[in-house]
């Protein structure tokens, strides 16, 4: 049968049962979900705890960026690696042959990547309140939560395009080159204000500065740029490596 003729109830259990199956296969994978989600804590204990103690400023700043840190990863890398991957050993093309809903794989994975993105932000919630004394209003807590899950689109579809372009031994390579410099010009490890101003300049040309500041809008602590403005440079962002994305993917079948 067609996967495109499946019933409605059909091809949501499908769905369901994709993202079921990309579940477990994370947690077979301990050594992409638990530093994934740790690192971004440890960071913010030495940085927002221990290097900071006291300044609830500093603490809320790096509340803020550390999450935007640790959902970039996740979504960049758990796109980026596992595609790359099954490029190399042929299972996107075995795919196209099985009776799946069409899109079903990419749901998954962007279910399991908002998932980290919202245990990261919950863990860095609890650190934040219990050891660094930050004090948010609820609003202030759900709009970080809602800021970091939503983040996830631009950066799986920077992903996404990097695992159709290159070959899975090559993804994390080219991913950390992007990653850790545009994690560092976009003041995600220290504000801007403290880099030298012509590396500062270079801040919104990286994709993670404008989910940064919208981050930092919230805590009050952004640079007071329109957060509309941010929001579509993410959402075109976003579009643009989708559609190059998925090219890649159809030039190479």
């Amino acid at each position: 049968m067609n996967a495109n003729a499946l019933p409605a109830s059909r091809a949501w259990r499908a769905y369901a049962l994709e993202a079921r199956c990309e579940l477990l296969r994370m947690l077979r994978e301990p050594a992409f979900c638990i530093p994934v989600i740790v690192f971004p804590a440890l960071f913010y204990v030495l940085f927002g705890v221990l290097l900071n103690r006291g300044n609830a400023g500093a603490a809320q700043y790096l509340l803020a960026s550390y999450g935007v840190f640790g959902v970039i990863g996740a979504a960049m890398f758990g796109f980026g690696v596992s595609i790359a991957t099954d490029r190399d050993r042929g299972y996107l093309r075995l795919r196209r042959a099985l009776p799946t809903p069409p899109g079903a794989l990419l749901l998954a994975r962007m279910a399991m990547a908002a998932l980290f993105a919202l245990l990261i932000s919950l863990l860095l919630a609890v650190l934040a309140a219990g050891l660094a004394g930050v004090r948010l209003a609820p609003g202030q807590w759900l709009g970080l939560l809602a800021v970091n899950v939503a983040g996830v689109l631009p950066f799986a579809a920077i992903g996404l395009w990097v695992g159709s372009t290159v070959s899975g031994n090559a993804a994390p390579v080219v991913l950390n080159v992007l990653y850790l410099p545009m994690a560092f010009l976009s003041g995600l490890w220290l504000p801007l204000s403290m880099l030298p101003d012509w590396l500062a300049r270079l801040g919104p040309a990286w994709p993670a500065y404008h989910l940064a500041q919208l981050a930092q809008k919230v805590v009050g602590h952004d640079d007071g740029g329109p957060a509309w403005l941010h929001a579509l440079v993410l959402a075109v962002v976003a579009g643009v490596f989708f559609v190059l994305a998925r090219r890649r993917l159809a030039a190479a079948d």
